[in-house]
């Protein structure tokens, strides 16, 4: 890829999901950054949400967790973690949810719990959060991860977030009226779940990327749709903000490491 990377390329794909109007509840890391320069480009009225109980939050910065100050700094209002639950998420307000993973199968359910038995784990990942209501009461879920046969598995170790189920008509019958993960944004492609199957397929490919790539990089059987295209190359405006926000987030972090440091120090 020329001009800018393949993180730089997914961040911006996956931007350009968001609408004016939606209502995101925002995951911390990839989807918060994706969240943030659709806000500072094409989205500004976007109201981005957090865990942490912060709506209509614009942070300068990227936040490091969802407790992170910058976050109640900037939002409209902080509300109470139950309150956010209760009547924002599962009162049906957020329009999309926006999640990462560190394993996710063919039909969009994620891993953010355990590799390995949930006994005797090989990893013990942090944990699901608010993730798994996100993930049934948001009327849409969007996925953002970098490609890996370790990451995208034929079966995953262990259900953190229900995205399709075992596929089909799977949340229907399970009584989740919400449609689920519609979007996958990954560093080489654009996927989206087939109708009828809910597995996810290759609707676009990113400037570079081959099927070959894709595939190689997938721990299950690829399917790319007939119509596949090729993801538009990020605008100069759109990598302007990207990289702009992420050199603000690494100045300010650098600072706070510095007078934690101090700080140890004089204590």
């Amino acid at each position: 890829m020329t001009g800018f990377t393949p993180n730089e390329m997914m961040t911006i794909a996956a931007s350009r999901a968001l609408k004016n109007d939606d209502v995101c509840f925002v995951g911390i890391g990839a989807p918060s950054a994706a969240c943030n320069v659709a806000r500072l480009t094409h989205a500004p009225d976007i109201t981005l949400i957090y865990e942490s109980g912060t709506i209509g939050t614009a942070p300068d910065v990227l936040p490091l967790s969802i407790g992170d100050g910058e976050l109640c700094d900037t939002a409209v209002t902080t509300v109470s973690v139950p309150e956010m639950f209760r009547y924002w998420l599962q009162g049906g307000r957020i329009s999309i949810g926006f999640l990462g993973a560190a394993q996710l199968d063919k039909f969009g359910n994620i891993n953010t719990t355990v590799i390995g038995d949930y006994a005797h784990p090989k990893t013990r990942l942090p944990g699901g959060g608010g993730a798994p209501e996100i993930a049934t009461s948001s009327r849409e879920i969007y996925i953002t991860m970098a490609q890996s046969k370790r990451g995208m598995v034929e079966k995953i170790d262990f259900y953190t977030s229900f995205g399709h189920g075992e596929g089909g008509d799977h949340r229907k019958r399970l009584g989740i009226d919400t449609a689920g993960p519609t979007l996958l944004v990954t560093d080489l492609a654009i996927w989206k779940p087939d109708p009828e199957t809910k597995e996810f397929t290759v609707v676009s490919l990113h400037p570079g990327a081959t099927r070959e790539m894709v595939q190689e990089t997938c721990g299950w059987a690829v399917k790319f749709s007939p119509a596949l295209e090729e993801t538009p190359a990020p605008s100069e405006l759109e990598l302007a903000t990207l990289r702009d926000l992420k050199a603000r987030t690494d100045a300010a972090h650098k600072r706070d490491a510095a007078a934690a440091k101090r700080g140890s120090k004089d204590g």
